[in-house]
């Protein structure tokens, strides 16, 4: 284990994932983080509990929501003294929030702390043009009455017009999907293996709910108790009816159906020593054993979200492990292209010993063993949250077989891409 001292995945909750600007509209990633948290201190009996800290985050940041983590802290049931960070690594937050947990207690900087994210499209704060932001203090700053008329001279009801934040790559102006369309088209992804991943994620999620396995990590909230993006009457006829939505010209492969659409929810993990656990009458689900991270130069032209396939090469060879070496594999689905890319990737020589610096290809993996649960496409993806519901969710199923290794691998915005292990 690369870890100094065991790390023990003790528990998780989560709302449910629902589309956008449906069901929490109104609602806060500090009302979304409060309600998982909440689930889970009653489960693990937390109350007034003092932990080491509370790393959490979100991205799509209100600016009232400045100290989120702590915040969250002092509105919980727990010991208000348990400090709070945090933290954003775009999609990747859940999964860094659970890997500076880990490392604080592998080091015995403490015995547990919980990881955690969040994030709402339906609460948007409006951003102000920043040329009135300017104007502003130009005239609050003005001393005469003389300068307060010729600052007041220089206003345009065009400053008003407000801004919506986008999901877009500041560095190349486009959006991810935009991006992706660009990876599947250099690595020949075709549009039916795209719905066929797609499918096998609704029809995954379908029969892990019906089998009960999300009924004690999804909370009820709003009258809900399962995620809502699910389909378990999609089939491939109805993927394949979608039109595309990034590309939209003959070539485009990208659409609603197998791309994941904007999510809100929220997700938390308890971790600790296996002594604290121990102590405090807690089974262990399974370790968090390992983490790397990674990023593309993809300004430069490479592919935005192939970072995982660097965070998992290094990863492995760390941990002196093959890419085969695993019972499950937890692919995060942002677009069913980007998993297909990185498989492909994965699988070539030539990617691996240029890009990876291996002399051989990583090889293949069996689709089987791939998001068995289901994965994002299906159960949605609020950005920050992500990472949160698939250690909980992996440390479930590493539990119910007995044993095993799992392999997390995640996607991110600007180019980055966060990878796990987790065994038990």
């Amino acid at each position: 284990m690369s870890f100094g001292k065991k790390v023990a995945i003790l528990g998780g909750s989560r709302t449910p994932f629902v589309k956008s600007q449906t069901v929490y509209t109104g609602k806060s990633n500090q009302d979304l983080l409060s309600a998982a948290l909440a689930d889970l201190i009653a489960k693990a009996h937390l109350n007034n509990k003092l932990l080491g800290d509370v790393v959490a985050g979100a991205v799509m940041n209100h600016p009232f929501d400045w100290n989120l983590a702590r915040e969250v802290v002092l509105g919980s049931h727990l010991s208000h003294e348990t400090p709070g960070l945090t933290i954003q690594r775009a999609c990747g937050t859940g999964l860094e929030a659970v890997n500076i947990v880990a490392l604080k207690i592998a080091s015995n900087q403490m015995q547990v702390g919980i990881a955690g994210g969040t994030d709402t499209n339906s609460d948007i704060p409006l951003i102000g043009q920043r040329k009135f932001t300017h104007w502003l203090i130009h005239l609050k700053n003005a001393k005469s009455f003389k300068n307060k008329l010729v600052a007041l001279s220089k206003f345009r009801f065009n400053m008003l017009k407000p801004q919506f934040p986008e999901v877009r790559e500041p560095r190349t102006g486009l959006s991810m999907g935009e991006h992706c369309e660009l990876m599947v088209k250099e690595w020949h992804i075709s549009r039916k293996a795209q719905d066929e991943l797609a499918l096998r994620s609704h029809q995954n999620a379908a029969q892990a709910y019906e089998a009960g396995f999300y009924k004690d990590l999804v909370i009820k909230i709003e009258g809900l108790n399962s995620d809502s993006i699910m389909r378990k009457d999609t089939s491939l006829d109805k993927l394949s009816s979608l039109k595309p939505v990034f590309d939209k010209s003959e070539t485009g492969s990208l659409t609603a159906g197998n791309s994941t659409l904007l999510t809100d929810g929220a997700s938390v993990v308890l971790l600790g020593s296996p002594e604290w656990a121990e102590a405090n009458g807690l089974d262990i689900l399974a370790y968090f054993v390992d983490c790397e991270v990674a990023a593309v130069d993809f300004v430069q032209g490479a592919g935005l979200l192939m970072a995982p396939t660097i965070a998992v090469s290094r990863l492995l060879a760390r941990n002196h492990l093959s890419l085969q070496d695993f019972d499950y594999y937890e692919i995060h689905e942002a677009f069913a292209g980007q998993v297909l890319c990185t498989l492909k990737a994965w699988g070539s020589a030539e990617y691996c010993k240029k890009n990876l610096g291996r002399d051989s290809s990583l090889g293949e993996i069996d689709s089987s063993k791939i998001n068995v649960k289901g994965g994002s496409l299906a159960l949605g993806h609020p950005f920050a949250a992500t990472g949160g519901r698939i250690v909980s969710a992996g440390a479930k199923i590493l539990q119910e077989k007995g044993n095993g290794r799992l392999l997390v691998s995640i996607c991110t915005a600007g180019g980055m891409g966060v990878a796990a292990i987790i065994e038990r």
